[in-house]
């Protein structure tokens, strides 16, 4: 791109992102994702109370993942103006994190690079999310672990797909991996800037348990793609409300589901904490 051209793109890039709409939007969208993650938890937890009463573990309206969070805000007075506010916001935070790719500048090529993919996934990941909150908002309802299903069972049938299958796993896994890292280093806290003082020690509680708790539970998630390329069953392929569910089935995995619930609520503080004082 001729440098002309570039300065007139950056310029554009950096107008949108110093816009007060976009910035109030963004924030939106980080309060709207820690109200999922808030509803995701409670729906894990709800799950290992029925598991160790002995009830269902899961499936139906009390999926733990962001389907079970829409259907439960869907079946509130007043839910679908919050899912239409869910699903604005987090679009807004997927062309934040467009621009943010776009405006990335470094010296060296690869962390260049790394920088702008890892900004495009997250904002593809937050596509997601907003698209399904979408169609809830339109007054239909969708599925993430039977859509998930569908993929991978797509991708089984076709040649070389059980390797794609395995590359997704491992990319989630990868994830994971990094969600529990910036929890256990506090790298967190590059993106937000509590004020100093019980605040601060606050947001790096919940900080440390809600990215390390998201992290071990995207890493199952991987591990359960994995086992449906090794096992040729997309069934095992059953996204975040798989995994939860999964672990339930484990020894002591009531007590881990619900840790882990208390960790996904734990997230969504964190992110509500960044609505008001991530750096934007």
């Amino acid at each position: 791109m001729p440098d002309n051209a570039r300065d007139a793109a950056d310029e554009a890039a950096g107008t949108a992102r110093d816009s007060t709409t976009l910035r109030l939007l963004a924030r939106t969208g980080h309060a709207v994702n820690g109200l999922l993650h808030i509803l995701i938890g409670g729906i894990a937890i709800s799950i290992a109370v029925s598991a160790l009463g002995g009830g269902s573990t899961g499936g139906g309206s009390n999926d733990a993942d962001q389907s079970g969070a829409l259907q439960t805000l869907a079946g509130t007075p007043g839910g679908i103006v919050v899912i239409w506010v869910v699903a604005v916001g987090l679009f807004a935070l997927a062309i934040w994190n467009l621009i943010a790719a776009f405006l990335v500048r470094n010296s060296e090529t690869r962390k260049r690079w790394s920088q702008r993919f890892t900004k495009v996934s997250i904002a593809v990941a937050y596509i997601t999310v907003g698209s399904t909150a979408l169609v809830f908002a339109l007054g239909g309802s969708t599925d993430s672990s039977q859509a998930s299903q569908g993929v991978t069972a797509t991708l089984l049938s076709s040649p070389g797909g059980v390797f794609v299958v395995i590359a997704i796993g491992l990319v989630i896994i990868g994830v994971g991996g990094f969600f529990v890292f910036k929890g256990v280093t506090q790298k967190f806290l590059e993106d937000i800037a509590p004020p100093s003082g019980g605040a601060k020690r606050t947001v790096v509680a919940v900080g440390v348990v809600g990215w390390v708790a998201k992290g071990v539970a995207l890493v199952v998630v991987g591990i359960l793609f994995i086992v449906a390329a090794a096992t040729h069953d997309p069934d095992k392929a059953s996204g975040m409300d798989g995994a939860l569910t999964a672990l339930a089935a484990l020894p002591f995995g009531v007590f881990i589901l619900f840790v882990i619930g208390v960790g996904l609520i734990a997230y969504g503080l964190f992110c509500g904490a960044r609505a008001r004082w991530g750096r934007m």
